[in-house]
């Protein structure tokens, strides 16, 4: 699968960005552990051509994460088309435009999902972007608004005439948030439609390697995105590459999940400082499959979710290690 001259190899797996989970860190680790590509956290093109600093600071793409996409959202065509240049400036591999994000602070005002609602705005926007810029542009979206009006089919063909690079559909519409089952099939009907050219990636509940194959052998698409899955959980990517390519899940020891789990403790915390970075931690460490499972350890994860300091959650990170993960 190639987005421009991006060279992404035979189906790739790739990090789905995420607000307060796509950070340089995750997405580097993301990226060792055998992710083909990664995306930004969402970037807001109205903070950002506001100059906002914790808005801007999105934008740093190590050379180790590479290839990385910029995704940036909003309403208005001016400041998508300037965010969109800033974004460039950064020497992103890709920029991607956000018209999925659901969560009711952005799609209630007309951004990410929003866009579903103004079709006419949302190709005027998409169009405009990619004459801004000279990096590849794809867009991220949703099978429609609502119940109603899945009109992913034909608005993939409109989005392609737009001159994007490749296009990921999320397999829900806007009204389902996250709820429900992810409905492939319209993903693999705009897949199998013979007027799109472009590389079709599609998302939504996969889960686990098992899954991922299932999907790629029934809906033909050239690329997966995984979200959620990854989310305390990295080496889900090493796992997924592995079945892939042999059919096999490689046996992944705790210790070196922990290994993992303790880098972006870390790294988190040296990025930002001790206190936010271990509450920017924290949904990976209450998400992560690590401590799933584990029997009489209720007051341990409750004592790991409310640590505030890096001695205070290490001490704990090493009692779960001796006492749960060497059993």
């Amino acid at each position: 699968m190639k987005i421009g001259d991006i060279d992404l190899g035979y189906r790739p797996v790739m990090l789905a960005p995420m607000e307060d989970v796509t950070d340089q860190s995750f997405r580097q680790i993301c990226r060792e552990q055998g992710a083909d590509m990664v995306y930004t956290e969402f970037v807001s093109a109205d903070a950002l051509i506001r100059n906002i600093a914790s808005t801007t600071r999105k934008l740093a793409i190590a050379p180790a994460e590479r290839p990385a996409a910029i995704q940036i959202y909003g309403k208005e065509l001016e400041p998508m088309v300037e965010a969109a240049k800033i974004a460039e400036k950064a020497h992103p591999d890709v920029i991607d435009i956000n018209f999925g994000c659901p969560v009711k602070k952005v799609a209630s005002k007309g951004a990410g999902a929003g866009m579903l609602r103004n079709i006419p705005l949302l190709l005027e926007i998409t169009r405009a972007v990619v004459n801004a810029v000279s990096v590849p542009v794809t867009v991220k979206t949703r099978l429609g608004w609502d119940h109603n009006s899945k009109n992913i089919v034909s608005l993939a063909e409109q989005l392609q005439d737009c001159g994007i690079q490749a296009l990921t559909i999320h397999g829900r519409t806007r009204s389902q948030l996250y709820g429900g089952e992810a409905d492939w099939s319209l993903i693999g009907e705009v897949k199998n439609n013979p007027r799109m050219r472009i590389p079709i990636i599609g998302n939504g509940d996969i889960t686990d390697p098992v899954k991922l194959k299932l999907y790629y052998d029934r809906y033909g698409v050239d690329g997966i995105m995984v979200g959620r899955a990854a989310i305390g959980c990295p080496w889900i990517f090493r796992e997924m590459k592995q079945y892939l390519l042999t059919g096999e899940i490689p046996s992944i020891a705790p210790h070196e999940k922990m290994r993992l789990i303790r880098r972006q403790i870390s790294e988190s915390v040296g990025r930002i400082d001790e206190y936010r970075g271990i509450l920017h931690i924290r949904r990976h460490l209450a998400a992560s499959p690590l401590f799933k499972g584990i029997r009489n350890f209720r007051e341990t994860r409750i004592a790991m979710l409310r640590a505030n300091t890096m001695d205070e959650l290490n001490r704990i990170l090493d009692h779960i290690e001796t006492t749960y993960l060497a059993q």
